[in-house]
């Protein structure tokens, strides 16, 4: 995910190639030179594959906390020194101009973390790799403008598809993925008086499909009398290309 607050430009993740990535900022006219930051929410390599590639291509400091430091320090390789941040505060800032703030999620890592990033009243939170949405996230998202929230899988499909029964135990569990029911239901908790701009994410490529995951979720909203364009918008994360930059 890209945030920039036109001062201040950083990355939450970097799962894909870092050829990739370049791409991708290229095609949103930005450049990997002119990132400040990544932030790592965890280890698992769908998260950090171009995270090493980046930072010692363009000298980019990494942010993560201790643990994931040390769960992800041989996947994304050698890094300068000075660019190995380890942040165990819940709150720090980013070039006096982003307050970034950390919060525990419940997924199968070593010490998985959400962020919410504020730039004066402006506020975007990323929360996938959730296996439930607790109360604490809960409370953490009711004020954000831009959310991108963890909407990995249909149920059935998850259950009748190819994937051993440990991996579907796993993902199913509270330490797992949240189903896109499971996603609805979530949004409809952090429903407020504040128009939010939610963007459906980290949907699997065997268990989902982007029309189902958006059809799924907007069912539910609609049907608990929440009105698409009015009360909030809902779009989905392209896998494999930037999705819509979102300027606010």
């Amino acid at each position: 995910m890209f945030i920039s607050s036109g001062k201040t430009k950083i990355l939450v993740d970097a799962g894909l190639s870092g050829k990739s990535i370049e791409k991708a900022l290229t095609s949103i006219e930005e450049v990997a030179s002119s990132i400040d930051a990544i932030f790592v929410t965890h280890e698992h390599i769908d998260h950090v594959k171009g995270v090493g590639v980046l930072s010692r291509k363009y000298n980019i400091p990494i942010y993560a906390n201790t643990k994931t430091w040390m769960a992800m320090e041989k996947n994304i390789g050698k890094i300068k020194e000075h660019n190995i941040k380890m942040v165990d505060s819940s709150s720090f800032c980013i070039n006096n101009d982003l307050e970034v703030l950390t919060f525990p999620i419940p997924h199968d890592a070593s010490c998985p973390t959400g962020y919410k990033v504020s730039c004066g009243n402006k506020k975007v939170s990323i929360a996938t790799d959730l296996g439930y949405f607790s109360k604490d996230i809960e409370e953490i998202l009711k004020d954000c403008d831009v959310i991108v929230l963890e909407s990995n899988h249909d149920t059935e499909m998850l259950k009748v598809g190819p994937y051993p029964y440990n991996l579907k135990r796993r993902i199913l569990s509270n330490e797992g993925h949240l189903s896109n029911d499971d996603c609805g239901k979530a949004i409809i908790n952090i429903t407020n008086e504040k128009y939010k701009n939610i963007i459906l994410g980290h949907l699997s490529k065997t268990n989902n499909f982007p029309d189902l995951a958006y059809k799924t979720v907007t069912n539910i909203l609609e049907d608990a009398g929440i009105k698409l364009g009015k009360d909030l918008s809902v779009s989905v994360a392209k896998r494999d290309m930037p999705s819509s930059y979102i300027k606010f």
